[in-house]
């Protein structure tokens, strides 16, 4: 996106609040692939949709430091819940803390491990589902988490234009094939609508029909 209209966008939104606008910072300063980060554009979106949806339960694949765990937590209907899903169990303890100061730790279940072992094993129905896991995996948690998204419920993948790298049809990177073969997978999935988003690096939603 052009800067300057990335500039007059993000100066004609609502800004970003000084929690969260410090749990970037310190994310850019503590750890490997800050970019990593759902930033104040996404970050905001995504707290759009979950108040739009007024989710009770939301799932989502890959917390990292939690900047898109607390913007998705913020849209949670009264009594809901949130279940994040990490791999790695080093960086949860900073999130949990940022979790606490944004008031929200009584909405937020960290669950630690892979998607794989823990969402098949998981009785709860959810309104909305956030994939931000490893790209290599996307196709696998759309196939675990399809019975387990309510009927009109949403699922949304992010990073699904790569870079633009998903244009590179025959590519040989892992993490490229990943999102070309989960966006595929997607557009010719008949008990879902999807549309993708040209936001950050490329945000889909996903629709299920019935």
């Amino acid at each position: 996106m052009d800067g300057k209209i990335l500039n007059y966008i993000l100066s004609h939104s609502t800004p970003e609040d000084p929690l969260l606008e410090d749990l970037y910072r310190q994310t850019h300063l503590k750890f490997v692939n800050p970019n990593m980060s759902s930033g104040h554009l996404l970050g905001r979106t995504l707290e759009m949709i979950s108040k739009m949806i007024r989710p009770s339960f939301i799932l989502e694949i890959g917390t990292f430091t939690g900047y898109s765990t607390i913007c998705l937590a913020r849209g949670l209907a009264p009594g809901g819940k949130l279940y994040t899903i990490e791999l790695n169990d080093e960086i949860t303890t900073f999130g949990s803390s940022y979790f606490r100061k944004a008031g929200l730790d009584d909405k937020i279940v960290q669950l630690t491990g892979r998607a794989q072992h823990i969402v098949p094993d998981m009785n709860i129905i959810f309104d909305l589902v956030f994939i931000d896991g490893d790209k290599r995996e996307y196709c696998e948690y759309f196939d675990i988490v399809r019975e387990k998204v309510t009927a009109g419920g949403f699922i949304v993948a992010d990073n699904v234009l790569w870079g633009g790298k998903v244009l590179q049809g025959n590519s040989h990177d892992a993490q490229t094939r990943g999102i070309i073969d989960f966006n595929r997978k997607i557009n010719n999935e008949p008990g879902f609508e999807n549309l993708i988003l040209p936001l950050r690096d490329g945000l889909m939603l996903i629709r299920r029909k019935s």
